[in-house]
């Protein structure tokens, strides 16, 4: 069956259903969500030609500013939508949600700059091997209260029931409405509950193979926002909100599976319950874990939640069932053996966080690199020797390390390399000239 008749199939269903619209939804380089509502009827059109959108969106900073592309005269590219993705939020039956493909104009080759496009390439390589990627997501966010002055409260002062539901934690009720939304919408939660921040919360997604989980992923995040500002709140997953408060993570569970279903990272006749395979993963993010922090910890505000007796990684390491080590090995073993990629911050894109990792982790596969000694206590009070490298301090540190790792830039493809960077430049330039309320509360009153 041709994309069009398959579209025009589920014009004849979706209409019967009611549904109006299709909104049409991709990830830009930040991982905001893009897209335009198109009627229905119009589906079949946008399966067969795609719907234009200008490359500049992809060169398009948090500021609001076009910063040029190689491209003369900002040419367009095709949305094409991924019809295996529609979904119909329950919440709002006249409009269906569809995730979309991006292309060139010129030919059928998918846009050099699309994320989801970058996370199915490095997918494709693990398959070659016979391996299929399965990761689980867990992120944390913030719920703001917005004053009208540009500034944000917190959604309750008292300190947080971590681990609680209800009333006490959530007074009006957010998370429970969310979590019908998530399940509605086929995003497959596992939990929701109150974390340790005050005003903050986690939703658990199942795990799945790695574009499936980076769609769900990415629909999810536009959720918690959308429906965040239905309530009057902000939703934020920016690493650190409050000086004076948790930080938030995006922990990454990931497995390798083979044609069987059979988990690859687990070997019972093994001491520690792994196979080499997962130690060779686990040395390849290690080995690339400076350039990969670039995705993972994305903003300059990320760096701020990595601090000394936090449970938040400062070293490159791995240990069983550690939650001061960058990479976990969870307590299960058999077909839940796992490896938690614990350093990320909820502001990553989750295509180009996965894509990252994974593309790290088959370096290793690929060259069969050793895993170092696992780390076993609290990292800093362990000889300087054993408790891994230093993570890079800061965003500019982390960018570098991407720059300069041919691994990765090979992987990911040197034109989307050269774009983020050229978006995170212009975030650190305009970072280096602002003032900030820091500065006027430690130097005005005395100098």
């Amino acid at each position: 069956m041709s994309d069009v008749q398959d579209a025009s199939r589920h014009v004849q269903e979706l209409a019967s259903r009611g549904v109006r619209f299709v909104r049409l939804l991709y990830p830009d380089l930040h991982g905001i969500a893009r897209g335009k509502l198109i009627p229905l009827e119009e589906l079949p059109e946008a399966a067969a030609h795609g719907v234009a959108f200008a490359t500049g969106i992809m060169f398009t900073d948090l500021h609001h500013q076009y910063l040029g592309a190689p491209d003369p005269g900002i040419p367009d590219f095709r949305a094409v939508p991924d019809l295996s993705t529609l979904r119909v939020p329950a919440w709002d039956p006249s409009v269906a949600w569809c995730l979309t493909c991006l292309h060139r104009y010129q030919d059928d080759d998918r846009y050099e700059l699309d994320p989801r496009a970058i996370l199915s390439r490095v997918v494709q390589r693990y398959r070659a091997h016979g391996l299929e990627p399965v990761i689980g997501p867990e992120l944390e966010f913030y719920l703001l209260v917005p004053n009208g002055a540009g500034q944000y409260e917190r959604y309750f002062r008292t300190l947080s029931p971590v681990y609680t539901t209800g009333p006490l934690s959530d007074p009006r009720g957010f998370v429970r409405v969310l979590l019908a939304r998530v399940e509605d919408s086929g995003l497959h939660p596992r939990s929701a509950f109150s974390e340790y921040g005050r005003g903050q919360f986690e939703v658990n997604l199942r795990h799945g193979a790695a574009l499936d989980a980076a769609d769900r992923t990415f629909l999810y995040k536009t959720l918690v926002k959308e429906c965040a500002a239905e309530f009057g709140f902000v939703a934020t997953f920016i690493g650190k909100p409050w000086n004076d408060d948790e930080g938030s993570g995006f922990h990454v569970h990931v497995s390798c599976s083979d044609d069987a279903g059979n988990n690859r990272f687990a070997d019972d006749s093994t001491d520690d319950g792994l196979s080499q395979l997962a130690h060779h993963f686990c040395a390849g993010v290690l080995t690339h874990l400076p350039a990969i922090m670039a995705f993972l910890n994305p903003t300059i505000n990320a760096y701020r939640r990595i601090a000394a007796r936090g449970l938040v990684p400062r070293y490159a390491n791995w240990g069983l069932d550690n939650r001061f080590a960058l990479l976990r090995i969870p307590p299960e073993r058999g077909s839940a053996t796992r490896i938690e990629v614990r350093i990320g911050d909820g502001a990553a894109n989750p295509y180009l966080a996965f894509a990252a990792v994974l593309a790290a982790g088959l370096d290793g596969i690929e060259r069969q690199l050793p895993s170092p000694p696992p780390i076993v206590g609290f990292p800093d009070d362990l000889p300087e020797c054993e408790r891994g490298a230093e993570i890079p301090a800061d965003l500019q540190a982390s960018c570098r390390a991407l720059a300069a790792d041919a691994t990765l830039v090979a992987a990911l493809g040197q034109p989307l390399i050269d774009a983020y960077l050229l978006l995170k430049q212009s975030e650190l330039d305009r970072y280096a000239r602002w003032v900030s309320d820091w500065e006027l509360a430690e130097y005005v009153p005395w100098l």
